[in-house]
């Protein structure tokens, strides 16, 4: 959708001045071609991303709780799941309205889902990179969580920074600069929606209930004392480095989920 918005005011309309632009201003916000004839694919867009991205988010967390990926092993990982879902939904209810009260007619409006949009799924990357960190403690054999994790802290660290400049050169004259930046943090926010494939692929692999994990709900887990939830009964032979075993299953797990 960006890319066509993009090429579509550069190539199609010769990267013309629109009516909400300000003085000096010669590149468009996104929000500026999306008031124009193409707001009926920004709606669309904004509608299509958010609604996906938040599938991901309900997916992940229904994949941990049936032991299709690795479980949350605290109430207070559960607990961090749920805030970044809820500012999830900020964040979409925020880039929608937005797309619909367009800059030209709601400006004031407008700015304050833009401020929805940007804090909440800031918040929402905030708290399950929280999570994503204390799984990682827990589950130091899966690399993807590692990985997941400083993917994640990437993103909250250089969307915060570009945000901070996007909101100081928009309210300033440097107008042309803070569109870069809205494009630049569009992109890379799309960029964040994509990288959830990292986290779901793993559940391919847990298909058959022989290779799924176990509950952690079978241990009466309490905060920071709940055993791995790959070991098999607590027995100790899985500790101290040993090998760590699905469910019922003699097969070594693969060490990348």
């Amino acid at each position: 959708m960006l890319l066509g918005m993009l090429l579509h005011w550069i190539i199609n309309e010769n990267s013309r001045r629109y009516p909400g632009m300000t003085d000096g201003q010669t590149i468009a916000y996104i929000s500026d071609i999306g008031a124009a004839e193409l707001q009926p694919l920004f709606i669309a867009g904004s509608v299509v991303t958010t609604v996906f991205l938040d599938l991901s988010f309900a997916a992940e967390r229904w994949l941990r709780h049936n032991g299709r990926l690795a479980p949350n092993g605290t109430t207070m990982e559960k607990v961090l799941a749920i805030l970044s879902i809820i500012f999830a939904l900020i964040g979409t209810a925020g880039l929608i309205l937005l797309s619909i009260f367009d800059t030209n007619n709601y400006n004031r409006l407008h700015n304050i889902f833009l401020l929805c949009f940007i804090a909440g799924y800031l918040l929402s990357a905030i708290f399950i990179c929280w999570e994503y960190g204390r799984l990682g403690l827990n589950n130091r054999h899966f690399r993807v969580l590692r990985m997941s994790f400083w993917m994640k802290l990437t993103f909250v660290v250089v969307e915060l920074c570009l945000a901070i400049a996007f909101a100081a050169t928009t309210f300033s004259d440097l107008t042309n600069v803070g569109a870069i930046l809205e494009w630049v943090v569009s992109l890379i926010f799309t960029l964040y929606a994509i990288s959830f494939y990292v986290d779901l692929a793993p559940a391919v692999k847990t298909k058959s209930r022989t290779s799924r994990f176990v509950k952690p709900s079978a241990y009466a887990m309490e905060e920071g004392t709940a055993p791995n939830p790959l070991y098999n009964n607590g027995n100790s032979n899985y500790h101290n480095g040993g090998p760590h075993y699905y469910n019922g299953d003699s097969r070594p797990h693969p060490t990348n989920f």
